[in-house]
């Protein structure tokens, strides 16, 4: 581009790249030929990382070779439970009724099985939290049919 210039009222053709000032305008030309060139390189190292990443963390399935003279315990069938015909197979008897035992030893509920011997839970629940007559009720010891109801009944006071 010519660029033109005053001196002295007479106009004077000054070199390219100079201003009306006379000093030498260097104009920059943007290469963003070499910015696009950057952004292509980071995003493909960024995507092998990313794959390098996945192939690392995925897990792996090993086939495991059995220790020679070893026999592991396995779950199998004797000959005497094996049954073919499911239809043909009666359930076992359900035993009778078994009843719970809730009573207060040392200031807090426990409930015994039917034996009375057995503990079956420790509530931890202190009797200081049932009225005066259920406490009296609770030291003597209170039968119930099944663990349901018992936890019912204990809901029904602590609640």
């Amino acid at each position: 581009m010519k660029k033109y210039g005053l001196l002295s009222g007479r106009t004077q053709r000054l070199p390219e790249g100079h201003g009306a000032d006379g000093v030498r305008h260097v104009r920059r030309e943007r290469n963003y030929g070499r910015y696009i060139i950057w952004a292509l390189v980071i995003s493909v190292i960024a995507v092998a990382c990313f794959a390098a990443g996945t192939l690392a963390a995925r897990p792996r399935a090993r086939q495991e070779s059995a220790v020679p003279n070893t026999i592991y315990e396995t779950e199998t069938v004797t000959e005497n439970q094996l049954v073919i015909n499911q239809k043909d197979v009666e359930p076992v008897s359900v035993s009778p009724r078994e009843e719970f035992y809730l009573v207060s030893e040392t200031g807090y509920l426990l409930v015994f099985a039917q034996d009375q011997t057995t503990i079956c839970l420790h509530t931890h629940i202190p009797i200081t939290e049932f009225p005066e007559k259920e406490q009296e009720k609770l030291r003597e010891g209170i039968w119930f049919e099944s663990m349901m109801e018992i936890f019912h009944y204990l809901e029904s006071y602590t609640s």
